[in-house]
């Protein structure tokens, strides 16, 4: 199958830990490679945002990344790419009427909309990832909401216009209903964890002796609530936190968000035990996950969380927000602890429990690792998304309508 993948800001070229490089790209990079080794041919067209790399690069056996000429050749804010997709789609409908798709598979909702106006004229069935949906960012963030006025309502028609939408998990599926998008076209795929990397045995990053260790991985904003665990610290005596993510470790103390959290730990008295590492190399997240006594993600919301089963993968137990995906990767009680969000309160209680019992640790960690090598590797990720793409091609249905009209 000759599969197009579209991801319009999240190139899986990117260095990861910047303020829109995530886990969407690590999703499309893994997800494609692990497709290209069932046998597919892909190619993932993203948005050039530098004149360094060629137009075309390969990313592994049977994948390749195609830097799509769409505004100008510099990085920006995603909620400011709406404005060229235009340009986008022009650019995939002549490439893809020189070389058609069997089926298009998109991955955020901008990307999406680029996906159909680009495939309409072939009528190939686009699917769809949203990744994260504008009606739960607009409902936790309100006013500091950034993305685009029209964004709901073009989510909107976009899940009521593929042929499918894949949800990475159960809470996902309620919001879909609720935006109008048909049951009978929402298939649920998780992400996914490369378990070859991500694994218990290995090397570990240096530790301090005579302190535990908690370590936050992620974009450095808001939403991801890494302030509630400075809070948290202060109520957890004897414990380190390492923040892993932002900008390269030469530009920390240029950052605001770094500043901000910085200010918080100084208010909370914890300033000597937080370390701010800026940008982690990919290659070296494994190794600080292990040197890891827990692994706390709590952000206020999260479309599904990967950097939870990577540690989990890695046999580190985790303690995450009960919140979106979360709640569907971490079994409570048994891989890991799930607590209330934007409650520094309960994350101290609860990480002095795990911290002061190993045995606990210890099983969780046990529990994790089979869990994410059970459920969660890219290969099974991978032969779930193919039963969709088979499905679709089965039906046969096309896209039918360009939303940006």
């Amino acid at each position: 199958m000759h599969i197009a993948m579209v991801s319009e800001h999240a190139s899986p070229l990117a260095v990861l830990g910047g303020v829109d490089a995530g886990g969407q790209n690590v999703h499309v990079a893994a997800l494609a490679a692990a497709l290209a080794r069932r046998g597919h041919e892909l190619t993932v067209y993203t948005r050039r945002d530098s004149l360094t790399p060629p137009d075309r690069v390969k990313l592994a056996d049977g994948v390749h990344v195609e830097h799509v000429p769409a505004g100008p050749p510099t990085e920006m804010p995603k909620d400011e790419i709406l404005g060229h997709i235009g340009e986008f789609s022009a650019y995939l409908a002549r490439r893809w009427t020189q070389d058609p798709p069997d089926l298009v598979h998109t991955h955020f909702w901008m990307s999406g909309l680029a996906g159909l106006a680009g495939a309409r004229r072939l009528g190939t069935p686009v699917v769809h990832t949203f990744h994260a949906l504008g009606s739960v960012k607009r409902r936790y963030q309100r006013a500091r909401d950034t993305s685009p006025p029209e964004r709901l309502r073009l989510e909107k028609a976009l899940g009521r216009t593929v042929a499918r939408v894949v949800a990475t998990c159960g809470d996902e599926v309620g919001e879909l209903i609720r935006m109008g998008v048909p049951r009978s076209s929402i298939s649920v795929v998780p992400c996914g964890v490369d378990v070859e990397r991500f694994r218990p045995d290995g090397p570990a990053a240096p530790r301090r002796p005579g302190r535990r260790r908690l370590v936050s991985i992620g974009r450095l904003v808001e939403r991801k609530g890494v302030d509630d665990v400075i809070r948290a610290l202060a109520l957890v005596p004897g414990t380190e936190l390492l923040v892993a993510g932002g900008p390269d470790a030469t530009a920390l103390d240029a950052d605001p968000e770094v500043a901000r959290l910085r200010e918080l730990a100084g208010r909370h008295r914890v300033a000597n035990r937080v370390s701010f590492l800026g940008r982690v190399p990919r290659e070296d997240v494994p190794a600080l996950l292990r040197s890891a006594d827990v692994v706390v993600c709590v952000p206020w919301y999260e479309p599904f969380g990967i950097v939870p089963l990577e540690a989990m993968a890695c046999g580190v137990p985790v303690v995450v927000s009960a919140v979106g995906g979360l709640t569907d990767s971490i079994v409570d009680g048994t891989t890991g602890v799930l607590v209330l969000p934007r409650r520094p309160d309960v994350l101290a209680h609860q990480l002095r429990r795990l911290l002061n019992d190993p045995v606990r640790r210890e099983a969780y960690g046990v529990a994790g690792v089979d869990r994410a090598r059970s459920r969660y590797t890219w290969d099974r990720i991978a032969a779930e998304t193919e039963v969709v793409y088979s499905e679709v091609l089965a039906k046969g249905r096309p896209a039918v309508r360009q939303l940006l009209a």
